[in-house]
């Protein structure tokens, strides 16, 4: 069963370096969606429970968009993070890229809720 890709949004009302910062450092990171991380260089070593994924830094415009390729995904695959205001409302926009099998899509968006909305209760956005 090949992976699909999806994508998600989500409307905060933190600013977008508030954003940003909680998902390019350890500190951000750690707070919301990994138990531990490690940076070397462009890898980071997310853990979870004992166990740990890597993933390359592939993309970094500072306050705007990070985009990261796991270690074992399939070739174009990658975890795509996307931060800007809204020209409409002022509200800063998160739209999240990401890859899963067919029939895990609609976990995956569950998972993802749940992440982001463990995030907003941090920020208060």
């Amino acid at each position: 069963m090949s992976r699909k890709q999806f994508e998600m949004e989500f409307i905060f009302k933190a600013s977008p370096s508030i954003i940003y910062e909680h998902f390019s450092t350890p500190s951000g990171l750690t707070r919301w969606f990994c138990d531990t991380l490690q940076i070397e260089g462009n890898k980071y070593i997310f853990g979870w429970s004992g166990s740990e994924e890597v993933a390359e830094l592939v993309q970094n415009e500072p306050d705007q968009h990070l985009r990261f390729k796991w270690e074992d995904a399939d070739e174009g695959e990658y975890w795509d993070i996307r931060i800007h205001k809204s020209p409409i409302t002022n509200d800063t926009v998160l739209n999240i890229v990401d890859f899963a099998d067919e029939d895990e899509i609609e976990d995956q968006k569950e998972y993802w809720k749940e992440q982001i909305n463990a995030l907003k209760n941090i920020i208060g956005g």
